[in-house]
């Protein structure tokens, strides 16, 4: 293939080439997660559990500490605003 524009025909059919090959495959991944999901989830397992455990999982160390530690900051605010909010309630009744 000649050159065109500086742009060689054959060099750039390879890289598409191997881009198809690697889409196909990234497919054919993909699918085989989804038919773990659906056996797992055949097993009584929660797919969507399962996808939080592996993103914390994906997390460094240090990373998820943090992010277990906001989430143990604002659940206990919303259950000290919950509480707080009753106690308005029930002063005001």
């Amino acid at each position: 293939m000649a050159n065109v524009g500086g742009v060689s025909g054959a060099q750039l059919r390879q890289f598409i080439e191997r881009i198809e090959r690697l889409e196909e495959e990234k497919k054919a991944i993909a699918d085989d997660i989804k038919d773990v999901y659906a056996e797992a989830k055949a097993n009584g397992f929660d797919p969507k559990i399962m996808r939080q455990v592996i993103k914390v999982r994906k997390m460094e160390t240090q990373e998820r500490q943090e992010l277990e530690a906001l989430l143990d900051v604002y659940l206990h605010a919303l259950e000290g605003g919950d509480a707080a909010a009753a106690a308005d309630d029930d002063a005001t009744a």
